[in-house]
Formats: C-alpha cells, structure tokens, sequence
C-alpha cells in the first residue's frame, strides 16, 4: 500500500487498531483522538456502538449502517454517527479518511 498522508502525519504515533491491512495514525487530545487511516483490504464491520465519531472521506468508498439507515459515502463525504448509536458496514480496499472520536481512549498506541 502506497503512504497517502505526508510525513508529518507518519510521524505520529501508531494507532493500535486490531483490523488486518489497515495503517492508521493517532493524534492524541485531552477529550478526543484523531486518527488518520488507509485500508489496504476489504473489512466488514460487526454491529457495535461507542461515543460520538466523525469520518472525512479523503479516498475510496465506506457504506454504513446506523441505526438501522444505510448509506454510502465517497472522496469528499463526511459522516457522522451518533454516540451510542448502533452501527456496522464495509470498508472498501483504497479507503482512506481522517476521523474523530468524541473519546480520549477508543485506541491505544501501538
């Protein structure tokens, strides 16, 4: 998998995400975590629910249901996804995004 995010952002810490093919990056707040992240495989994502999160969508395609409402999201999409609302979809090869996380600790470091 090619490196899409520029140096700076490889120089943050490793976010420990337990999904086969994914390289994420953890900016580390008091209250949030932003992680920068690129999927170099397909990745289907069981239901499950946790604190408010915020995806940018820089490549690729992402489809999501959330509470029960299914979409599809592009290069340039932002989705949102409420905290404690239940949600799971696919993740597409090529995907990349930045996300936030309304959570100090949703990933440890690598």
């Amino acid at each position: 998998m090619e490196p899409l995010f520029p140096e700076p952002i490889q120089r943050l810490p490793k976010a420990d995400i337990p999904i086969d093919g994914v390289q994420a990056f953890l900016s580390q707040a008091d209250r949030h975590q932003i992680i920068f992240m690129q999927f170099a495989h397909d990745v289907d994502l069981p239901e499950h629910a946790h604190n408010a999160q915020v995806g940018f969508v820089l490549a690729g395609r992402i489809e999501l249901v959330i509470n029960g409402k299914s979409n599809a999201y592009g290069k340039g999409d932002v989705y949102h996804i409420p905290k404690d609302a239940p949600h799971s979809g696919k993740i597409f090869a090529g995907y990349s995004d930045i996300t936030f996380f309304d959570e100090p600790d949703r990933y440890g470091i690598k």
